[in-house]
């Protein structure tokens, strides 16, 4: 008599995504273990005020204190912290959200401690290799606890100031500007003529998107609420598909590219509305809370799976900051092609309050911190 039971099929048919999971947090572990210990940084003695925090959580483990103002090594530069932006980046460090993150900033509790890391500001000191900065320069990019009165950058990842632009317009630019730019250009290819719909057009990432599409040449469509599409249109958008009466998955139009911020469409309808050669870039999407494990990994799983069943491309970035693009961004800004769009404005202090808005989703452009002065 033969079994009714259907046959189960074998694991890795059953289970490929928690397979490709499985075997990236082995990776990441055995990186985690082989890490040499770095060596501690210099202190000055002398002290500072920055935001701190000692365990993973929402904004409210957040507080600011006092630390060591912290010497520059010999390819760094101290910088006098003007002002600061908020990024989603920064809630993830400090949820410690999707876990895998933890590979790099402590798996039980975080190893730095220090929140932050756009920012624009005055060199303080350099080190003894730095040949491009010297003190009273002013400056913007990235280091790692931007939200404090002072705070050390590699020298790779700054470049001077524009002139036409005050500190707190230039602290809005790094990531979400980098992001944006290496989204369209390096991972969208991105060429003149071409039709890129930006998903998530209103946001940090995706008011620079809009300006730099419509800079590269390209048709822009932009997808955002009802209070945002004039400020898209506003950006150079060529068209404006508002998600609360439209869904552009399900429409007629065909796009050369999709630059997507916000990840609220499965793969299959973003494949619906691309051309067959085109190209899907995932910067990012979902709030503190969605995929806490692997967070937007997953779609990349998955889009891993689908590649080799479609022509058009599925990619995930990871911006790489870097001096040469923030030049780019400064000829831009310069030339007035590239405007930054700031929501609010916050104190040092006011940091959590600054995140707890940032995880609404509910920013136009971005938030900006204004340290120099603050209590």
């Amino acid at each position: 008599m033969k079994s009714s039971t259907t046959p189960r099929r074998p694991f890795l048919q059953r289970r490929p995504t928690r397979i490709v999971v499985l075997l990236i947090a082995v990776a990441l572990l055995a990186t985690w273990f082989a890490r040499p210990a770095a060596a501690p940084p210099r202190g000055s003695g002398q002290p500072m005020q920055a935001i701190v925090y000692e365990k993973y959580g929402p904004p409210d483990v957040l507080r600011l204190a006092q630390v060591e103002k912290l010497l520059p090594d010999d390819h760094q530069v101290l910088v006098k912290v003007h002002a600061a932006a908020a990024n989603p980046l920064d809630w993830h460090y400090l949820r410690g959200t999707p876990y895998l993150m933890r590979m790099d900033s402590g798996l039980f509790e975080p190893t730095v401690g220090r929140l932050g890391v756009d920012l624009a500001g005055t060199v303080e000191a350099v080190g003894r290799e730095v040949t491009q900065f010297k003190p009273g320069d002013e400056v913007f990019g990235t280091a790692a606890g931007a939200f404090g009165e002072y705070a050390r950058a590699a020298e790779k990842r700054l470049a001077l100031k524009p002139a036409n632009l005050s500190f707190e317009q230039a602290a809005a630019v790094p990531i979400a500007a980098s992001t944006a730019l290496q989204g369209l250009r390096d991972k969208g290819h991105l060429q003149p003529g071409q039709k890129v719909l930006i998903n998530g057009a209103s946001g940090g990432v995706g008011t620079y998107a809009v300006q730099i599409a419509k800079a590269l040449g390209a048709e822009v469509t932009g997808v955002c609420s009802t209070r945002n599409v004039e400020l898209v249109r506003s950006l150079g958008a060529d068209h404006v598909v508002d998600y609360t009466k439209s869904n552009f998955t399900a429409g007629s139009e065909r796009y050369d590219l999709i630059l997507d911020n916000v990840g609220n469409h499965g793969l299959l309808d973003y494949r619906r509305v691309l051309k067959p050669k085109g190209t899907y870039v995932l910067i990012g999407g979902g709030g503190p809370d969605a995929g806490k494990w692997i967070g937007p990994f997953g779609k990349v799983i998955w889009a891993f799976l689908l590649s080799p069943f479609v022509d058009q491309e599925f990619v995930m970035l990871l911006a790489e900051i870097n001096q040469r693009d923030l030049g780019v961004m400064s000829e831009w800004l310069q030339a007035r092609k590239l405007v930054p769009v700031i929501d609010r404005r916050y104190a040092l202090h006011e940091v959590p309050e600054a995140i707890r808005y940032l995880e609404t989703g509910r920013a136009r452009g971005k938030v900006v911190v204004t340290v120099a002065g603050s209590d």
